[in-house]
């Protein structure tokens, strides 16, 4: 590659016509995707084909479904691009800047405005953008977040840096050589880009409901058609209608809109609070989580580092050297600005040379006419350590304190001068916050790459009890252990991040993590629900599942009950969905081989599914409860419908019977049917709102006068007609009989469940 000129660097007219540093990935979709993503689902499509087929009938008040479905749909598109926009708005807020040589004179651009060819200055703290060589200078650089390795690596003249690095100490320039997607850092978030989908017991169960039943109304609607057009002798008009009715019966579309809204309801609360949900299921992946690893620096900590005190061994002026010696050092690491802060001081010596902090040595080191001074870790700054100060050294580490020798070096002999301890600042509600997770029965574990002890210390005064474990000296066959009976961690490595996230998931957890930073991206990505900070990188907050914007930690216990309260309700509710959605396809069989015709129209169970079901199911999903989310939700939410859809379909087959006794025509077969499920469904919605509250009393009370008012007055609506008093009677009997039956039923299912749970327990390993 052509050298640039070390004095100008690149001129105007070489800058248009080189290579920028642009990424163009699918981190963010574009409106295109959302828009047919959440339009053209199988669901939708079989929806509006039935749709389509009601329209050409002319029977316009039995396309009523179709509101549930679009509604459905603009809430998930409504809610994706709210998403979509606060992470582009909040990616363009912490675009980083970098300075460049360029014409002559040095400048600070954006990122994304590098080109292939220019010179970089680097300085301590700079994340490198791109991959290139030093052509200038010296400089330190971490590769953890590349490479997992902690060592520090010198970068002199024609070394090769790579972006997604970090310069710890000194000062360089490099000419940059790949940008864009052609970076180093580029292939590795190409590997981490959040392509899976994150664990949602909720999700899955409905998807495979959905599936399920749009799979199965294909044989069946073939079936019902040929079965009521050609031999019941039924009109094309009344076989495409009543077919249509026990197709859309059997896809549960209300029990879709009702998890959308709630849970977007649940992420629109979230936002106020600044938090932004980028999967809407991931809420009830934490609602579920038993476990959370959390990062000592940025979460329990402020991330910012503060002098406590400083114990002068010998005479001197600790301030002032501080401040002559970090006026001369280019050092700006959390220690240095810590340091600075502490010595407000002017300098009153000028610096002969200085020596920034490297890892290999521990040490800052800046030479005056006075003498010279070392400022760093006391072991590595002599092979004699003193006793009584290492003594001193370890009982502040003990209380979280990191300490700093600072001294004075002539030849190779070290005079110390003062101890100073710093500390990392304890988050103010962080106490609070780890009890409210042990109240919730959730183990908190703390991650650090710092000492153990003083991780431990600051972990202890956060209100994590134990001990550290140095993770630098456990092995790989013994970590899932390690991890398991253990809650504070230093010493960790990168690598380990994800065997750990991955050993606890083994172990049958459900994991949630916290991470800002490239290195955790691969461990966010495995955790069952990752959380980044606003402020972390671009890799971490596209990855990850929920995003801090403001860094609040103290915000998580919010999601957690958001997450619980929407997900312990629509597992509570969910089973009045299905079941329609049961008794649909019962009855639908029973047409194909028993009954004449279906027993409904669209219209007719569009009433029931409002009444009884759909606004019923939203008011209850809105309701307080914070209990951590636990069994299966299929298993769950099946016991409780199944009663209710045997006796909807015991409820029919006996109309059926007695048709053969009491004559009826179908008009007023489907009256009585209607009727029969409608009381089921509502006594359905009694025994799901036990225990009765005011809300839900009221909400019975309401639900079953509109049921009501619209059976007696608005029978023209919904195709129902006057019945004849042996009807009337029959009717009122069998409605007599639902709580019986019902009753029935679910103390047969609880018995069910009850055997099934004790099989289980026989076949566990004693």
């Amino acid at each position: 590659m052509k050298k640039t000129n070390l004095k100008t660097g690149l001129t105007s007219e070489e800058i248009k016509t080189a290579k920028k540093n642009i990424v163009h990935d699918n981190l963010s979709k574009s409106y295109r995707s959302i828009f047919l993503q959440h339009t053209f689902t199988f669901f939708n499509i079989v929806n509006f084909i039935l749709a389509a087929l009601v329209f050409w009938t002319g029977s316009y008040r039995n396309m009523l479904f179709m509101g549930v479905v679009l509604s459905n749909m603009v809430i998930g598109i409504v809610q994706e691009i709210r998403s979509k926009k606060v992470l582009d708005h909040l990616a363009l807020i912490h675009q980083e800047q970098e300075l460049v040589l360029r014409n002559g004179k040095e400048e600070t651009i954006p990122i994304t405005q590098i080109v292939q060819g220019d010179l970089l200055i680097l300085r301590a703290g700079d994340q490198i953008p791109c991959d290139g060589q030093i052509v200038e200078g010296s400089i330190e650089c971490s590769e953890a977040m590349l490479t997992g390795e902690s060592d520090s690596i010198e970068k002199e003249v024609g070394n090769r840096v790579l972006s997604g690095s970090f310069v710890i100490s000194g000062k360089a320039m490099m000419q940059v050589e790949q940008v864009g997607e052609d970076t180093y850092i580029h292939s590795i978030l190409k590997e981490a880009k959040r392509n899976k989908r994150y664990p949602s017991q909720l999700r899955d169960a409905i998807q495979t409901i959905i599936r399920i039943c749009t799979f199965s109304i294909i044989p069946v609607g073939i079936l019902l058609f040929v079965k009521q057009y050609f031999l019941s002798a039924q009109t094309l008009q009344e076989t495409i209608l009543s077919t249509v009715a026990a197709l859309i019966g059997m896809i549960p579309e209300g029990l879709v809109i009702l998890t959308s809204i709630a849970l977007a309801i649940s992420s629109m609360k979230l936002a106020k609070q600044n938090v932004l949900v980028q999967e809407l299921y991931c809420t009830e992946t934490l609602a579920r989580v038993n476990i959370l690893c959390l990062d000592k620096t940025g979460t329990i900590t402020q991330g910012k580092m503060s002098v406590l005190d400083a114990e002068q061994i010998a005479p001197c002026d600790p301030k002032q050297i501080i401040a002559n010696m970090y006026a001369a050092l280019s050092d700006d690491n959390s220690t240095a600005q810590a340091l600075r802060e502490w010595a407000d001081l002017q300098p009153n010596e000028k610096a002969l040379s200085a020596k920034p902090f490297t890892s290999a040595n521990k040490c800052a080191q800046v030479q005056f006419a006075s003498g010279t001074f070392v400022c760093g870790a006391y072991t590595f700054m002599t092979d004699h350590p003193d006793p009584n100060i290492v003594a001193k050294i370890q009982e502040s580490a003990k209380q979280g304190k990191r300490v700093l020798a600072l001294a004075k070096k002539e030849d190779d002999q070290i005079e110390v001068l003062a101890l100073i301890n710093i500390q990392d600042r304890l988050r103010k509600d962080i106490r609070q916050v780890f009890q409210f997770f042990q109240k919730q029965d959730v183990q908190v574990k703390i991650i650090s790459g710092d000492d153990p002890v003083t991780v431990a210390a600051l972990a202890n005064q956060a209100g994590v009890p134990g001990k550290g474990i140095d993770m630098s000296k456990v092995s790989a066959e013994e970590l899932p252990e390690v991890v398991m009976h253990n809650s504070i961690f230093g010493r960790v490595k990168p690598e380990q991040k994800k065997a750990m996230i991955l050993a606890l998931k083994k172990a049958g957890n459900t994991v949630a993590m916290s991470g800002d930073g490239v290195n955790d991206v691969m461990a966010l990505k495995e955790a069952d629900c990752s959380i980044a900070m606003g402020s972390g990188s671009q890799a971490a907050r596209s990855i990850a599942s929920l995003i801090l914007l403001n860094d609040q930690f103290e915000a998580l216990p919010s999601i957690l009950d958001q997450g619980r309260c929407v997900i312990n309700n629509i597992q509570r509710t969910a089973s009045l969905f299905l079941v329609k959605t049961i008794f649909s396809f019962i009855l639908s069989i029973l047409t194909i081989f028993v009954l004449q015709e279906y027993p409904f129209q669209p219209i007719q169970l569009t009433l029931i599914s409002s009444l009884a079901i759909g606004f019923p199911s939203f008011v209850l999903t809105l309701e307080p409860d914070y209990h951590r989310v636990t069994g299966n939700f299929l298993r769950t939410v099946f016991s409780k419908a199944v009663p209710g859809a045997l006796c909807v379909s015991l409820c029919v087959i006996t109309t059926y019977i007695v048709q053969h006794l009491i004559p009826m025509n179908q008009a007023q077969f489907s009256t009585v049917c209607t009727l029969l499920a409608g009381v089921c469904s509502l006594c359905v919605l009694y025994k799901t709102c036990i225990p009765l509250t005011p809300l839900r009393f009221i909400l019975v009370i309401v639900m079953s006068s509109i049921f009501t008012i619209c059976v007696l007055f608005l029978k023209k609506v919904f195709f129902l007609t006057n019945l004849t008093t042996p009807l009337f009677i029959l009717t009122l009997a069998e409605t007599a009989c639902i709580p019986f039956f019902l009753w029935i039923f679910y103390v047969w299912i609880q018995e069910w469940n009850n055997a099934r749970k004790k099989k289980r327990e026989m076949k566990k390993p004693r």
